[in-house]
């Protein structure tokens, strides 16, 4: 690595970091341009022992010594800059102090993701980076295998999804699956029953699919408000809902994975 001090915080040197609270321009920009960026000093470890490769880092100097070792191997620009600066480049005060650009890993076939796993979670079109992030942080600690996220679902590299993962997302195996006639065809390809969290009739109790779980199981869960999509419902084996008291008919979909995934341990995993 090599350490360079921000002079001027409209540099292209920084261009990487700038308007982040743009989400339009994000979404846009870092597919086309192969990146993701990474916020927090244990979020930026944690993609760099994933195997990812870090293009550039933009920090706060008192973050350098908790860093140095992991970027050490690295030859990237580091650009110090104190907190007025950085703000000024990313269009928010960046609270943990460090961010990084990295080069995006290519995604896993679906198919031979689905091979090794007896537990994938399938997203549809979750356009909530914050929700998509916590159900990745419920799947790493909770144990499901994969997550395959719909064409139109949020980015799981988008930072604020890496953030609120707390960098989880760079430890649970994850692709895009096609649309649902192909992915059915995944599925049950790879010997999964597919069980869609709704609220329809004829659903059947989570506790009665905990009773007598497949071995091999995708779980569904659909965006808020508008819930799973007519073809991932056609596409389930069954349906299934969270038994809830109170007049409250569902959860958050984050709280709901995690109920789910809890529910649903392979092995005893889950267990305290």
């Amino acid at each position: 690595m090599h350490i360079e001090r921000v002079r001027d915080a409209a540099s292209d040197s920084v261009a990487d970091y700038a308007r982040l609270t743009d989400v339009a321009l994000r979404s846009a920009h870092e597919p086309e341009h192969g990146l993701y960026i990474a916020e927090s000093a244990k979020v930026i470890r944690r993609a760099i022992a994933a195997g990812h490769r870090p293009r550039s880092v933009l920090m706060e100097e008192k973050w350098l010594p908790g860093l140095e070792s992991a970027l050490a191997p690295f030859d990237v620009p580091v650009h110090l800059a104190d907190a007025d600066q950085l703000e000024a480049i990313t269009g928010y005060r960046v609270h943990r102090g460090a961010l990084a650009a990295f080069e995006r890993p290519d995604l896993p076939d679906p198919v031979e993701l689905l091979a090794g796993a007896r537990r994938a979670v399938v997203l549809e079109d979750i356009v909530d980076h914050t929700n998509v992030g916590a159900i990745f942080r419920s799947v790493a600690a909770l144990g499901a295998d994969a997550v395959l996220v719909s064409p139109r679902c949020a980015d799981p590299l988008y930072r604020r999804s890496v953030r609120v993962s707390m960098g989880t997302v760079f430890q649970v195996p994850w692709t895009r699956l096609p649309e649902w006639h192909e992915a059915q065809r995944m599925l049950r390809g790879a010997g999964f029953e597919v069980a869609a969290l709704a609220l329809t009739e004829g659903a059947i109790s989570l506790r009665e699919l905990a009773a007598a779980p497949p071995e091999r199981l995708a779980l569904v869960f659909g965006a808020e408000g508008d819930g799973l999509s007519t073809h991932a419902l056609e596409a389930a084996d069954r349906v299934v809902t969270i038994p809830m008291r109170h007049g409250v008919d569902s959860l958050n979909v984050a709280a709901a994975a995690a109920v789910v995934l809890y529910a649903l341990a392979v092995d005893g995993e889950g267990d305290a």
